[in-house]
C-alpha cells in the first residue's frame, strides 16, 4: 500500500513539474515542436494545463484509472515530438544519447500509467 501512495506521488508530481515547466520554459517546448504541429504556442499551453490536469486527478483515488489513460493517451500524442527532438539532436550531434533514451522510456511511461487504470 505504501509502495502504490509512493508511485502516486511521483507520478502526480512528475507530470504537475512537466506541465509548470511548458509555462516556464515555452522556448525549450517550442524547438521541439514538429513543424506540422499547427499553432504551436497553444498547442503548448494546453498540453502543459493537461498535464497539470491529469497530474492532479492521478492524486484522486476516484479519478486515478481515468487520469491514468488521460496519461496513456498524452504520451502517445508526444512522442512525435520526442522522435523529432531525436532527429533534430542527431542532426546537431548535441544531446543524441539523451533523446535517444527518452523515446524507450515513454514506454515504460506508458506502463507505469498502465497500473493506475
Amino acid at each position: 500500500m505504501i509502495l502504490e501512495w509512493i508511485s502516486v506521488i511521483l507520478m502526480a508530481s512528475f507530470y504537475i513539474f512537466a506541465g509548470y515547466s511548458h509555462f516556464r520554459n515555452p522556448k525549450f517546448f517550442l524547438k521541439i515542436t514538429p513543424k506540422w504541429v499547427p499553432a504551436p504556442e497553444q498547442v503548448n499551453v494546453i498540453v502543459g494545463v493537461v498535464e497539470i490536469v491529469l497530474g492532479l486527478l492521478i492524486l484522486i483515488p476516484q479519478t486515478r484509472p481515468l487520469a491514468a489513460w488521460g496519461v496513456i493517451a498524452l504520451l502517445i500524442a508526444v512522442f512525435p515530438a520526442n522522435v523529432y527532438h531525436f532527429q533534430k539532436s542527431l542532426k546537431k550531434g548535441k544531446f543524441v544519447w539523451p533523446t535517444l533514451i527518452r523515446l524507450p522510456i515513454q514506454f515504460l511511461l506508458i506502463y507505469w500509467a498502465y497500473t493506475m487504470t
